[in-house]
C-alpha cells in the first residue's frame, strides 16, 4: 500500500502515519483492503521519516526501491468497494477512473520510488476496473465517514449476526441490527436507537447507564462509553468517550471522557481533550469552512466541519475548538483564548503564544501515556516519535 504525493500532504495526521491506517468507516483503509484482496498487506510505502514506524498489529513501511515481483500496489486514497471481485492476474487497476494501482507478475520490474508520487499505468498490462471511491482532503474522512460505517455495519452484521436481546434494563428504537461483542458490559439505562443505523459493540466494551448510542455506531475492543449521546461515530479500540459527540472518528486510545460537544471532528491516536473541551462545527454564517494555514486556507465546500485533530494532542479544560480547527501532531493547548485555527505539530501553549514543544518532554508524556494503559514502551515506539518531530521541529 502506498502515498502518493496528494496523500502526503494529508495533516495533521500523514506527518505521524501511512495513510493506509487511517480509520475510514468499520475498518482502516489498509484492512478494508486486506478484506477485499482476502490477504495481508505486506507493508507501506510512505514518507522516509516513518521509515521505523512501529504501531502494533500493522505492518511496517518499506523501501520504496526494495521491492520485488509478483507484487500488488496500492493507492491508500482508493477505497474498493466491500463486493469488488479480487484477481491475482496482472493488470492495471482502476478505481471511478482513475489509476489505483499496478498487479505485477514475477517477470515484472517493480515501481522505483519516483513512481509511487505521481503512479502511473503500466504499459503492455490490460486493465481492469473495481467499483469503489476515492478520498482527496483528509476532510472526506469525516464527511464520508458516516455514510460508509452505515454501509460497512449492515455488510459486516448481515442476516442472524444481531444480538439475541438487549441487556437487562436498556430499550432499543429503530430496526437496524444491533450487535454486542464477547464480554462486553452494557449497565441498566441505555438506549439504543438504531433507527438510523447499526450499532456495533467489539468484544471488552463497556457502556455505562444514562448513554444513548445512536447508530451508525462502532466501538472497537476494550471501549468505554461514558454517557452522553453517541451517534455517527466510529471508535478505534480502547477509546473513552463520554458527552455529546456527533460523526466522529477516532483511531484509538484517545479519550474524551467528560461532558461537552464535539461535532464532525476526526481524532488521531492517543488524543487527550480535556474536561470541557468543546469544538464548533457550524459557521455563523451558514457559510462553507475553510481549512489550512493562515494565507493558505482551502474552501471545504461542507457546511458543518469541526476539528482535525493528530496524535498525542492535548487540550487542558475549557479548550474551544473554533470551526475548522486543524491541531498538528504532539500539542500541548491550554488557556482561556480559543488556539489558532492551524496549530503547527508539535506546539505549547495557551492560545495566545505557541512555543515549539520540547522533543524529551514531549517523548517522556507520549511513554507515560503508554504505560498508563497497560503497554510497554519499545525502543522502536520511542524511535518512530523522535524521528516524527525531528521532521516536525528538527533543524
Amino acid at each position: 500500500m502506498f502515498d502518493d504525493g496528494w496523500a502526503d500532504g494529508w495533516a495533521p495526521f500523514a506527518l505521524v502515519r501511512p495513510c493506509g491506517e487511517l480509520v475510514f468507516g468499520r475498518w482502516t483503509l489498509r484492512e478494508r483492503l486486506e478484506r477485499v484482496a482476502r490477504r495481508r498487506v505486506a507493508g507501506h510505502v510512505t514518507r522516509p521519516w516513518l521509515r521505523r514506524y512501529a504501531e502494533p498489529g500493522a505492518p511496517r513501511c518499506l523501501d520504496a526501491d526494495g521491492l520485488s515481483a509478483p507484487c500488488t500496489v496500492w493507492n491508500a486514497r482508493a477505497v474498493p468497494s466491500l463486493g469488488a471481485a479480487w484477481s491475482d492476474a496482472p493488470a492495471n487497476l482502476w478505481v471511478a477512473d482513475r489509476l489505483a494501482g499496478v498487479q505485477l507478475g514475477a517477470d515484472a520490474e517493480p515501481p522505483r520510488a519516483d513512481w509511487f508520487a505521481a503512479p502511473r499505468p503500466r504499459p503492455g498490462l490490460p486493465d481492469r476496473a473495481l467499483p469503489g471511491a476515492w478520498l482527496r482532503h483528509p476532510w472526506d474522512l469525516v464527511s464520508a465517514g458516516p455514510d460508509r460505517l452505515a454501509a460497512d455495519l449492515v455488510a459486516e452484521t448481515g442476516p442472524g449476526a444481531e444480538a439475541p436481546e438487549l441487556p437487562g434494563g436498556c430499550w432499543r428504537l429503530g430496526d437496524a441490527p444491533i450487535r454486542l461483542g464477547e464480554e462486553t458490559q452494557v449497565e441498566p439505562g441505555v438506549l439504543f436507537d438504531a433507527r438510523e443505523g447499526p450499532i456495533e459493540l467489539g468484544p471488552g466494551v463497556r457502556v455505562r447507564s444514562g448513554t444513548r448510542l445512536g447508530g451508525p455506531l462502532y466501538a472497537g475492543a476494550g471501549s468505554r462509553l461514558l454517557g452522553g449521546h453517541i451517534s455517527h461515530f466510529s471508535g478505534g479500540g480502547h477509546s473513552r468517550v463520554r458527552g455529546e459527540v456527533e460523526r466522529v472518528t477516532t483511531l484509538g486510545y484517545s479519550n474524551k471522557a467528560h461532558d461537552g460537544f464535539l461535532g464532525h471532528a476526526y481524532l488521531g491516536r492517543w488524543v487527550n481533550l480535556g474536561a470541557a473541551t468543546v469544538n464548533s462545527d457550524l459557521k455563523h454564517s451558514y457559510g462553507s469552512i475553510r481549512v489550512g494555514r493562515p494565507g493558505a486556507r482551502r474552501d471545504t465546500g461542507l457546511l458543518k466541519f469541526g476539528c482535525l485533530v493528530g496524535d498525542h494532542v492535548k487540550t487542558g479544560v475549557g479548550t474551544r475548538l473554533e470551526t475548522g480547527t486543524v491541531v498538528g501532531a504532539g500539542s500541548s493547548l491550554f488557556g482561556a483564548e480559543p488556539p489558532p485555527r492551524w496549530v503547527e505539530p508539535f506546539s505549547w501553549g495557551d492560545g495566545r503564544s505557541m512555543e515549539p514543544h520540547r522533543r524529551g518532554d514531549f517523548l517522556s508524556t507520549a511513554v507515560q501515556v503508554a504505560e498508563r494503559r497497560g503497554l510497554e514502551e519499545t525502543p522502536e515506539f520511542r524511535d518512530w516519535l523522535g524521528d516524527v518531530w525531528d521532521e516536525a521541529r528538527g533543524s
